[in-house]
């Protein structure tokens, strides 16, 4: 059977593309007529990388996304649609071809062509770079250049949800110059990633144009962009870590749109004269995760127990004002492949007290549970109050992102708040890279939980062709996962957003990716 990506509307991907004007000098030659349009967006925390290939955390993703295109994209109708590749048709069970877009430009001013989308796939892909996003392309048997322009893309078996996994910021094409540099730099001995991340060139809207580590990432609008231009001419993001400081920027008008915002301070947000918070559906699920190698962790009653101890209602209600949807399991409503007769673990006290006696811990324990952020911080607090009404004493640690992420990926901790966006709208990406057992760690399997029979099952469905069958597949895995209490689910997410009145176009995807390329602003003096 032959698919079209124009056909394609189950899977989701998102651009995050900005708008970035000159310095107000008079001498940017890519400013449009009259005042430089300068976009100012503040985000929790600084990129971990400007590599499409080395990060996976949103806050990387949203300003990567500004500065690359992917093979195919997703429109903010949630369809799949032709992006550096001009056609993207399936040409038998197992190849896909592409048609790549010609006279596209990459901002060092080099030329897109087959030899380097293959170049960007073998990339990802290689083992000795370790790209912590190959899960998403390890279907992916061979990328052959037909022509010039012309690319098959052979997967190892029928892989239905190829362009939505293209379409991942995963997918970014970065130029062949910095490709060969980064090969250098691991030839020396040296991290492959920070080539590109010192220096990013993509086809995006916006090209990289400044940096101070810690304090802000400016872009600049791509004048010799191949598709429709954005509507401002720089975008700066600046990193705010407290959410008080990002609510103080947003009222003064130092930013015009902040990403996230606490729950609890909506309200205030939508009282201010001249700001409201947009609030969108999301993909995400935020939850406990339980290091599955650990002891006592590693015994299922006391993750199970941890699970019958946790009040969502309370959580949601007393720390989140309400807002969020509370999760059953690991996949939100939005996504392709939730199942609705999934069986959650239910609140019961008694019952977790119960099973911590049978499993040799009556008098409880001590652990800590690992946090990044206000939000994060918030909910342990309240998991450190349920959790000690049955004799768990749990510690609140806090880390900056980078440090929490690395810890998480290497299994030092115990317990830890999280979050997962599936970007694809997928189950695939849903399951896949937070539970199969090859993806323990930084790929996103951070409790390291390894069961056979959820391997088998996410397996299958990648592979099969028939899709009531593959949802058959992830049903059974998600019951599995739930009942294996691997993580506690808590809630799904609803997108909040703070942004100025004279901020218009402003669209987020639910994998909680901004898109900026039609945002417009009203004059600022």
């Amino acid at each position: 059977m032959k698919y079209k990506v124009t056909l394609i509307a189950v899977f989701v991907m998102l651009f995050f593309l900005a708008a970035c004007a000159g310095d107000g000098s008079g001498t940017n030659e890519e400013a449009s007529d009259g005042p430089a349009k300068e976009l100012v967006v503040d985000l929790a925390s600084d990129p971990v990388s400007l590599d499409p290939h080395a990060a996976n955390d949103g806050n990387s993703l949203y300003v990567m996304n500004a500065m690359y295109d992917t093979l195919v994209q997703m429109n903010t109708d949630l369809e799949i649609e032709p992006g550096l590749a001009e056609s993207f048709e399936q040409i038998d069970d197992t190849v896909w071809e592409a048609k790549i877009r010609e006279g596209v430009k990459f901002h060092d001013g080099s030329t897109l062509d087959a030899e380097v989308v293959k170049a960007n796939l073998d990339r990802v892909l290689d083992p000795d770079i370790a790209s912590p996003l190959s899960f998403l392309f390890n279907m992916i048997e061979s990328v052959e250049v037909k022509d010039d322009y012309t690319v098959h893309i052979k997967t190892a078996f029928p892989f239905s949800a190829l362009p939505s996994h293209l379409a991942h910021p995963g997918g970014h094409m970065i130029s062949m110059d910095l490709i060969e540099k980064s090969y250098e730099a691991l030839e020396n001995g040296d991290d492959p990633f920070t080539v590109v991340n010192k220096n990013p060139v993509g086809t995006g809207y916006f090209k990289y144009d400044d940096r101070v580590n810690g304090e802000y990432i400016t872009l600049r609008k791509y004048d010799d962009y191949w598709g429709e231009q954005a509507k401002v001419d720089t975008v700066t993001f600046k990193t705010v870590p407290e959410d008080m400081a990002r609510n103080a920027e947003l009222n003064t008008g130092a930013a015009d749109i902040i990403y996230p915002v606490n729950a609890n301070d909506v309200t205030q947000i939508d009282q201010n004269d001249g700001t409201y918070v947009k609030q969108s559906e999301s993909a995400s699920m935020s939850y406990v995760g339980l290091n599955n190698e650990k002891e006592p962790f590693n015994d299922v009653d006391v993750r199970r127990a941890i699970s019958m101890a946790i009040d969502k209602d309370e959580l949601i209600n007393g720390v989140l004002d309400g807002v969020p949807l509370q999760a059953k399991g690991p996949l939100a409503p939005t996504v392709n492949g939730y199942s609705d007769d999934v069986d959650p673990i239910e609140f019961d006290p008694e019952a977790a007290q119960q099973l911590l006696k049978e499993a040799g811990y009556e008098d409880g324990f001590k652990a800590t549970i690992l946090t990044y952020d206000r939000t994060t911080s918030d909910v342990a607090e309240n998991l450190q109050s349920q959790l000690g009404t049955i004799g768990i004493d749990i510690t609140i640690e806090t880390a900056e992102v980078g440090a929490y992420l690395e810890l998480t990926g290497n299994g030092s901790f115990d317990m830890f708040v999280g979050s997962w966006g599936t970007v694809t709208l997928d189950a695939d990406y849903g399951l896949y890279p937070m539970f199969h057992s090859e993806n323990a760690g930084n790929s996103g399997n951070r409790s390291f939980f390894k069961n056979e029979r959820v391997d088998t099952l996410l397996e299958n469905a990648r592979q099969s062709t028939d899709e009531s069958e593959r949802m058959a597949f992830y049903a059974e895995a998600q019951q599995i996962i739930v009942d294996e209490a691997t993580i506690v689910p808590l809630y799904h997410s609803v997108l909040l957003a703070g942004l100025q009145d004279s901020v218009d176009g402003f669209f987020q995807y639910p994998s909680s990716f901004p898109f900026l390329r039609d945002v417009t602003i009203e004059d600022k003096e």
